[in-house]
């Protein structure tokens, strides 16, 4: 599916998107609620902490981290989508942006934390890469972190049980982590991440990139 119509896609789900997955305890989101829980439990955010939020979709997980006392950046495709979290947090700074072309000026900036949920696993696994590679390199401070949460699982033999398992389910135009070759990927691309299994499809990784001598920078 092209980029227009996923666009499209999204900017009809918005206005059931909340309902669709937080009464969702099956394929793709269960656990949903406990994954943006722990994205923000894990990411040590503190009040007056810059947050940007990739794919920030109807504000579910922005919504935490506001009550946290961050300052919230949001950056989605869907129009409809920023417009029903401008409803939530008009103290958020939204930009309609896709997160793989150049972004606007007012996100070339580093940002304390770094966050996503439910949003990468439209993209392959190259793809991620480049993408964490980008924010780790460009967009983060030094001393911060990306947190994100998806549909994972914790090899690539698991995910593809949870394939036949939920093969009616599956979308096949999307691309579900395996943690195992994700943490393969991203040492080889100068990354450290870390994996943790929230629900039988749900999972949050922290990624950091790595100094000059292999170690967390």
């Amino acid at each position: 599916m092209g980029r227009t119509n996923r666009t499209r896609l999204f900017d009809d789900w918005a206005k059931h998107y909340d309902r669709s997955v937080e009464s969702n305890d099956e394929f793709p989101f269960d656990g949903y609620a406990q994954v943006l829980d722990e994205i923000t439990r894990i990411s040590c955010a503190r009040s007056g902490m810059t947050t940007l939020d990739l794919g920030i979709g109807t504000g579910n997980l922005a919504a935490r981290f506001t009550k946290l006392g961050c300052s919230i950046w949001g950056i989605d495709f869907s129009s409809e989508m920023l417009a029903r979290v401008g409803e939530l947090l008009p103290q958020a700074t939204l930009v309609q942006a896709d997160l793989l072309e150049d972004w606007p000026f007012e996100l070339q900036q580093r940002f304390d934390r770094i966050v996503s949920a439910y949003v990468f696993h439209e993209f392959d696994l190259p793809t991620k890469i480049k993408l964490l590679q980008r924010l780790a390199q460009h967009h983060l401070v030094s001393d911060g972190h990306i947190v994100i949460g998806d549909i994972a699982f914790p090899t690539v033999a698991a995910r593809e049980e949870a394939h036949r398992r939920w093969a009616k389910q599956w979308d096949e135009d999307e691309y579900y982590w395996a943690a195992d070759e994700t943490m393969s990927a991203c040492g080889k691309a100068g990354l450290h991440a870390q994996y943790s299994r929230l629900s039988s499809c749900g999972g949050v990784f922290v990624v950091r990139l790595l100094g000059s001598k292999g170690t967390v920078a």
